[in-house]
């Protein structure tokens, strides 16, 4: 069950009343993608809404709600590690670990087992069999 669980219902409550932003024309052509770009051109109908029909733009008054900015699908907050130092910043019953990507594997195997002891909930371990046995 995660924490922060009211949290996450808001977020989900909020998303489910902000539209689907599509990339202009993307419906249009078929080698254009679906994610968003935004519609720069100075005629461009989608930009000027100036037909009743097309996607709407992403604003900033489309965002979540602040209390759960940040927060990881688990409830955890998202935190970035790049050394067992990091860690003792943390609260354990709150705060998740993303190790940095640049973190090699060593210190990655070290994080990883310094942040069981401390029960902490790890995002991306990605430690292998084979480091771990060395």
């Amino acid at each position: 069950m995660p924490i922060n669980k009211e949290k996450l219902d808001l977020r989900a409550k909020v998303a489910e009343s902000r539209p689907d932003f599509k990339r202009p024309e993307s419906w249009r052509y078929k080698r254009l993608e679906t994610t968003w770009r935004k519609p720069k051109g100075i005629d461009n109908h989608q930009r000027k809404q100036k037909s009743r029909g097309r996607p709407g733009l992403v604003k900033v008054g489309y965002g979540g709600p602040k209390i759960a900015r940040g927060l990881h699908p688990s409830g955890y907050t998202d935190n970035l590690v790049h050394n067992i130092t990091d860690l003792e910043k943390l609260n354990p019953k709150t705060d998740g670990v993303r190790i940095g990507h640049s973190v090699g594997t060593k210190k990655r195997k070290a994080i990883v087992i310094k942040s069981i002891e401390k029960k902490f909930k790890i995002f991306n371990a990605r430690v292998s069999e084979r480091a771990s046995k060395s």
